[in-house]
């Protein structure tokens, strides 16, 4: 296979050059605001052609959320790929905390969660790409269990599981936030707190 070493090249240069662009992105919005940065802008920090860079993002918005793409592929692998001897929300659980802790310790989340939260587009587009990672990931698990693409079951578990890294990321101890979700999604509220908390 002697094509391989430059394929390998080829992959790893695209690779390079779309992080750069992602990560020059980052900083001039955090810099200056989202709409005041123009995608001309980006490319000149990336040192790219605009052509360059619509060639990796298909909008501006989605320099914002570039690993977009990774996240749900990693989702659905975790199901898909998971051991024999694993559940469908164990295999989850397992991905979050490999996953999920790791980026809700990242600083630069909380300065990236702002920037989405005043800005209209971006909170639109966020809206759209979760509600896209919920819908494939509700059809792997409907897929994994022998169920119909949209069994109601299978969506709903992977909503819940999709809000999980909300729920942690401003916690002291994200690992344990995740452990605590889905110790209630696995076992259910009432046989983990008092039932006569609530009507039945």
């Amino acid at each position: 296979m002697p094509d391989s070493p430059t394929v390998g090249r080829r992959e790893r240069k695209k690779a390079a050059t779309r992080q750069a662009i992602a990560d020059a992105a980052l900083e001039l919005f955090l810099e200056h605001g989202f709409e005041r940065v123009s995608v001309r802008d980006v490319a000149e920090r990336a040192d790219v052609s605009t052509t360059t860079l619509f060639a990796h993002f298909p909008s501006k918005e989605a320099l914002v959320f570039d690993r977009e793409e990774e996240v749900e592929a990693a989702l659905t692998a975790a199901v898909r790929e998971r051991p024999k001897d694993q559940s469908v929300i164990e295999a989850l659980r397992a991905h979050a905390l490999k996953s999920w802790v790791r980026i809700a310790s990242d600083p630069r989340l909380h300065q990236l969660t702002a920037l989405v939260d005043r800005t209209p587009a971006l909170r639109e587009y966020a809206e759209r790409m979760w509600m896209r990672h919920a819908d494939a990931l509700g059809a792997v698990i409907a897929e994994e269990l022998g169920r119909e693409a949209d069994d109601l079951a299978c969506s709903a578990l992977a909503r819940f599981v999709l809000e999980i890294p909300i729920l942690a990321k401003d916690r002291h101890d994200p690992c344990a936030a995740v452990e605590t979700v889905f110790d209630l999604l696995i076992h259910g509220w009432r046989s983990q707190h008092d039932s006569e908390d609530f009507p039945r």
